[in-house]
């Protein structure tokens, strides 16, 4: 173990340093080992700083050390810009030390190929054997804007430093991670942690979300993630997350196999299944971002700290055509486009006899002449309305100096009154104008359909939060038998369900066609006869199934007729005989599976079409064990769960039964 305060499990030494080391400083302030450096001198980081550079006695005015072990004192975190053959022994100088946390800019390990992923065990083992926390390797490193700590090469910094209040940034990518905190930062948001974890030599993604969680300075966390190597860390970081009610906006690459084969090669992480991501982001809370607009859109919204409590959205604009605009993209968006009360619409027309005053208002440009009206009319929408958020269009008059006053006026006091409810304007103005309003309590977009589509965002947030993380049931209690490594029949697969509490349809194994016959017989008409057999996964494919039969004459006949054409088709498999069941009344066929997924382990999977799930396309998944309220939300997912709660004369369906035996398969 280190000597210093650092012990396994804590980031404290990555994000809150005491002391730094640049192994590989460099006098040049542009380059790899010069620019890290240059930022700790410049922004005026109050704790050591100690170039290591054998080849000089300074580096960019600071004493140089030919090595760490030189270094008079403790050193709490190395940066390591070297080459990757230089690195292991450098590390195991630094853990020799009792450095508390590395950070390892080089490239040239797990990324690119075998031998690369040598030399990062070894990186693994060092961390491992010294409690030492490791920060990639092949990243661009780490800061921590509220106390002027900044351990990275990016040149994102060149022109201009973030404000230290907000967000928390964990990137895989150190080229994206960058790119997104320089957007934010042009964008005002303020950026406080930023860290890139590279290839995850040890410390990884979920640990890095965790410890943002945490701190009672962020208030939202933004991940992007080619891949995962620890999914329990990453869900547990997600639980805390959900818990400390702190948003995460998490982009997930990799949707499709070329990007996933990327994204294995860039960063040596572990893609897994889209879709499993998709839906275990959703079971876990996080809000998954499709692109860069919409994570800096809902990163900036979260800024705020107001997210709406219900869907109920009002808009006032000074154009009807952007009104209609706005509510089409709400509508879209699964928000509430509520009319206004009738002696609320009356109120408003005191105000403007020729407003339009349902939702969206629309005050038309006479609001121009009397911009003190945007005041009586937001509180009326807020108390009347009910609105949990108000999407104000006023365009690029809002810029001028006689509308920023009563505007921003009326902005303050929405807030002051309603500091629950969300007000946003969509307007066109320099930065200084847009800073003045959003300090007033107000979110700012240019584009309308963004402002709608980041309130719907908000809402969805909220959800999340409020939503408890699903205990999951109690464990029936089933012998921990080994699975045999070859497939099951239908038949023990459905016995072993039964053990577990699920409701499966009797059957009977019939090997004769007089065995057919009778168990027709015994179970009642009409039956089923399906082919028995392990080795065929999908027994419409070999036409092994037959509805409908009807006597035990019919049952015999058809026992026949299953085993010698699969017999003929399937000359490889084995079969057990043909299963007899009774037929089903009508209702809506789904599939309900499970299977270990590389990332996340046990997973189930529920969808609609039974044999036709792989066209249909519609399925969740969810991480067990769960409950029937998380069972509920899944269900409730699918494009097509409207079909379940019955249309056009059929149904409903017992809901409940379903969700009951999603919850007891995980």
């Amino acid at each position: 173990m280190s000597s210093g305060s650092a012990k396994r499990g804590d980031l404290t030494a990555l994000l809150k340093p005491q002391s730094v080391a640049i192994i590989g400083a460099s006098n040049d302030p542009g380059r790899i080992g010069g620019r890290p450096l240059r930022y700790l001198i410049d922004v005026g980081y109050a704790g050591g700083i100690y170039p290591v550079n054998p080849g000089r006695e300074t580096v960019q005015g600071l004493p140089s050390f030919a090595s760490v072990s030189a270094i008079p004192g403790p050193v709490d975190l190395a940066v390591i810009a070297i080459p990757a053959d230089k690195t292991i022994a450098t590390l195991e100088e630094c853990a020799a030390k009792g450095v508390n946390a590395a950070v390892i800019f080089t490239a040239g390990f797990a990324e690119t190929g075998d031998a690369g992923r040598t030399l990062q065990t070894r990186l693994s083992e060092i961390a491992q054997a010294s409690g030492m926390r490791i920060l990639g390797p092949n990243c661009l490193g780490i800061y921590n804007s509220a106390i002027g700590f900044f351990a990275t090469f990016t040149a994102t910094l060149e022109n201009g430093l973030p404000k230290p209040v907000g967000a928390g940034i964990v990137s895989q990518s150190g080229a994206y991670g960058s790119h997104v905190s320089l957007l934010a930062i042009r964008r005002g948001i303020g950026v406080r942690y930023w860290i890139t974890t590279g290839n995850e030599c040890d410390v990884e993604l979920g640990e890095c979300i965790a410890y943002l969680a945490a701190d009672p300075d962020i208030r939202v966390i933004v991940a992007y993630a080619e891949g995962v190597r620890d999914g329990d860390a990453l869900l547990n970081s997600l639980c805390l997350a959900r818990a400390k009610r702190k948003p995460v906006v998490f982009m997930k690459v990799g949707q499709t196999a070329i990007g996933a084969q990327a994204a294995a090669s860039h960063t040596a992480a572990l893609a897994g299944s889209d879709a499993v991501y998709d839906s275990v982001l959703r079971q876990f809370g996080a809000y998954r971002a499709g692109d860069t607009e919409e994570l800096l859109d809902v990163t900036y919204a979260c800024g705020l700290g107001v997210l709406p409590k219900g869907p109920r959205i009002g808009f006032l604009t000074v154009s009807g055509g952007v009104g209609i605009q706005m509510a089409d993209a709400a509508v879209a968006a699964g928000l509430d486009v509520a009319p206004m009360p009738e002696p609320a619409q009356a109120q408003l027309k005191a105000l403007l006899p020729y407003a339009a005053t349902r939702n969206p208002v629309d005050a038309t440009a006479q609001v121009f002449n009397n911009p003190d009206l945007i005041d009586a009319y937001l509180d009326i929408m807020l108390e009347s309305g009910k609105y949990d958020a108000i999407v104000a269009f006023l365009t690029f008059v809002a810029a001028a100096e006689s509308m920023v006053v009563p505007v921003r006026r009326a902005i303050e006091n929405a807030h002051a009154k309603y500091p629950d409810r969300l007000v946003v304007l969509v307007i066109v103005a320099p930065d200084e104008i847009i800073r003045r309003y959003e300090d007033a309590g107000c979110l700012v977009f240019e584009d309308p359909t963004r402002a709608v589509r980041a309130v719907a965002a908000l809402h969805r947030i909220r959800q999340a939060l409020d939503t408890p993380s699903s205990p999951g049931l109690e464990i029936v209690g089933i012998a921990a038998d080994p699975l045999p490594d070859a497939p099951i029949s239908e038949q023990a697969s459905k016995r072993l369900l039964a053990r577990a509490g699920l409701t499966v349809i009797e059957d009977r194994l019939a090997t004769t066609a007089d065995e057919a016959g009778n168990a027709a017989r015994e179970l009642g008409f009409p039956v089923v006869l399906k082919i028995a057999s392990a080795d065929i996964t999908h027994k419409t494919e070999v036409d092994g199934v037959r509805l409908g039969i009807d006597s035990a004459e019919n049952a015999g006949k058809v026992f026949d007729a299953l085993m010698e054409s699969v017999n003929r088709q399937r000359l490889e498999a084995r079969l057990d005989g043909v299963l007899v069941s009774p037929m089903i009344g009508d209702g809506v066929e789904t599939i309900l599976g499970i299977h270990r997924d590389p990332v996340f382990g046990p997973v189930v999977m529920f969808g609609l079409g039974g044999v036709l799930v792989e066209v249909l396309d519609d399925v969740s998944f969810r991480v067990a064990p769960f409950d029937e309220q998380e069972a509920q939300r899944m269900v409730f997912e699918l494009k097509g769960h409207a079909i379940l709660e019955g249309t056009r004369g059929r149904g409903p369906y017992d809901l409940p039964a379903l969700f009951t035996a999603l919850a007891r398969l995980s």
